[in-house]
């Protein structure tokens, strides 16, 4: 009797170790790049537990970076029914509309997670990039400076941010502005064409 006990004790403590298991490697095959990996092990999870949210999220992560954003799409929005307020599928539901080209709908998911997202959160930089390359297709470029300069504040180090931040500037205008936000592009990566072209361009419109 004892032994049996025993037995399944340890069978329970196995299954927990696999399911922890389970959920590392998804996460860690992600941050490693591995994809088509992380979702596949993301699918066996959910099919134990159709209501795991953190497979979901991984799995949506994981599906935007392999580029296959209507699975993603769709994915998030299951995940949504199962935690309506889980702010990390909002946010990867807008990426998976942006580049689905569904600006409308993009936007409403990174304006939600803006809004309710703490500022330490990671992503919230991103969403405000995203929203500004938005707005960049609008032509609605003072509201994409707005954007950029919060995305720029929140990631400070990312020379294409403020490579798309100067062009936003330079549509609207504003040269002055346009040129500096150059300046800390080519300041963080030299050897960026964009911005060296952005800022000869500018350039010659304040001579």
């Amino acid at each position: 009797m004892k032994k049996s006990i025993i037995a399944l004790l340890l069978m329970a403590f196995s299954f927990s170790l696999s399911a922890q298991n389970i959920k590392q490697d998804a996460l860690i095959l992600y941050n490693n790049g591995h994809y088509a990996e992380s979702i596949a092990v993301c699918e066996q999870e959910l099919a134990q537990n159709p209501n795991r949210v953190e497979s979901y999220v991984v799995m949506c992560w994981a599906l935007v970076r392999n580029k296959q954003y209507l699975e993603a799409e769709q994915r998030a929005l299951q995940g949504l029914k199962v935690s309506q307020y889980d702010l990390r599928l909002t946010e990867i539901l807008g990426e998976a509309r942006y580049f689905l080209g569904k600006n409308n709908g993009a936007m409403e998911q990174f304006q939600k997670y803006v809004a309710n997202a703490p500022e330490s959160s990671s992503r919230v930089g991103t969403a405000y990039y995203y929203m500004g390359e938005i707005y960049i297709r609008q032509a609605r470029y003072q509201h994409a400076d707005i954007a950029l300069s919060a995305a720029v504040r929140k990631e400070p180090l990312i020379a294409n941010w403020w490579v798309r931040l100067g062009y936003s500037r330079e549509m609207a205008k504003n040269y002055y502005e346009a040129a500096n936000a150059y300046d800390e592009a080519l300041r963080l990566n030299s050897s960026s064409i964009e911005a060296e072209r952005g800022r000869n361009r500018v350039a010659a419109k304040l001579q």
